[in-house]
């Protein structure tokens, strides 16, 4: 979302989306930095926009640095690299995606990336039914990559083959082959996953047993007990007659601590790589993505959790306070509010991002036909 806010605001004659990328690792870069190579592009095709091209990419880049400078969300934007364009939100910005997310439900992995692409793609396929993991493999990747598209902006033709698609409830295939037997022992939703994991060249082969494994190392089972983790929090918080209120009174300076920041931080990255792996015909880029964002979710409820175990909520501010005065975010979002809060308006906010989290979580799931499971 963050990176289409950006797209929108530098309003290039080419589109920047697909562009970004994280900033470098131990640059000192801040939480919500982002680099993108578009200066590169309009150089590369001589237009500008209205820039100035004297010099190449580095002016280019410079004259978008300036177009953002007046945003009250962005907190930096510079050259880097000899014409990289590096942009760093400001923290406020990043806390209301837990809003945003919440708010657009499974439309959070939607973007315009891959407008005007025409895809056409299997409607769905029935992994049981396939001879060999090859072939399921590549029948899983047809039909997944139509779904990435479309979520991408691409118009997608579906397809209807009866030989592939399986009937809700229906038996595995009856010539059953290690496909059908690995489902049969681990679970269609852990197969799916495992085999979006796998590049779409060199071998094709699964262990059914590991794939069934309880066992945090095993991204299958990782990433959907992250999402049942979430709706337990959430279920949890319900019982205690803790909810979200209003959007309205969403206080974003108080998910300041380092693993809230963190996590937001992936969430803004969903958009970008379900178009990713889309473009790249990968479906391993978005299910990689998903275990970095159930990584990302389990860490922050280890040290900022919304419900403690026994139902106490956190007694003070969300880590440290969010610095800089410009702690804005897109026009039109709530202002934070200065000052300590009681510990409820804390939790609040934290039962945001967790639902922000479940809800992202369960959108990537279902772009890999990959059930999201409410206990485990």
């Amino acid at each position: 979302m963050i990176t289409g806010d950006l797209d929108r605001a530098l309003s290039t004659p080419i589109s920047s989306a697909g562009t970004w990328r994280p900033a470098p690792r131990g640059g000192g870069s801040a939480p919500g930095t982002y680099a993108t190579t578009i200066a590169f592009l309009l150089a590369r095709r001589g237009t500008t926009g209205g820039t100035s091209d004297t010099g190449g990419a580095p002016a280019i880049a410079a004259a978008l640095a300036e177009r953002l400078h007046g945003l009250e969300w962005v907190s930096a934007a510079a050259v880097t690299g000899g014409g990289y364009l590096t942009v760093t939100v400001t923290s406020g910005a990043l806390a209301r995606l837990a809003v945003r997310i919440t708010q657009a439900g499974p439309a959070c992995c939607r973007s315009e990336a891959l407008a005007g692409l025409t895809v056409t793609a299997p409607a769905a396929v029935n992994l049981a039914s396939t001879r060999t993991w090859a072939q399921a493999r590549e029948r899983l990747a047809a039909t997944v990559l139509g779904r990435l598209a479309e979520a991408s902006g691409a118009r997608v033709t579906w397809t209807h083959d009866t030989e592939r698609i399986a009937a809700p409830g229906s038996p595995p295939h009856p010539a059953a082959g290690p496909v059908a037997e690995a489902i049969g022992y681990a679970g269609a939703g852990p197969v799916a996953y495992t085999l979006a994991c796998l590049p779409p060249h060199g071998p094709a082969s699964l262990d059914a047993r590991l794939v069934a494994a309880h066992d945090l190392r095993n991204p299958a089972y990782a990433v959907r007990y992250a999402h049942a983790h979430a709706v337990s929090t959430l279920r949890q918080a319900a019982d205690l007659g803790l909810g979200l209120a209003d959007a309205a009174e969403f206080r974003p300076h108080l998910l300041a601590h380092p693993s809230e920041q963190a996590l937001l931080y992936e969430l803004s990255w969903l958009p970008e790589r379900v178009a990713r792996a889309a473009r790249r015909g990968r479906l391993d880029v978005l299910a990689r993505f998903l275990e970095g964002l159930a990584g990302a979710y389990l860490v922050c409820q280890e040290t900022s959790p919304a419900v403690r175990p026994g139902g106490a909520q956190d007694s003070g501010s969300s880590g440290v306070a969010m610095g800089g005065a410009r702690d804005g975010g897109p026009p039109g979002a709530a202002a934070p509010v200065p000052g300590d809060q009681p510990g409820s308006q804390v939790t609040v906010a934290r039962l945001w991002l967790a639902t922000a989290a479940r809800t992202a979580l369960h959108a990537g799931l279902d772009l890999l036909g990959v059930d999201a499971p409410d206990r485990m």
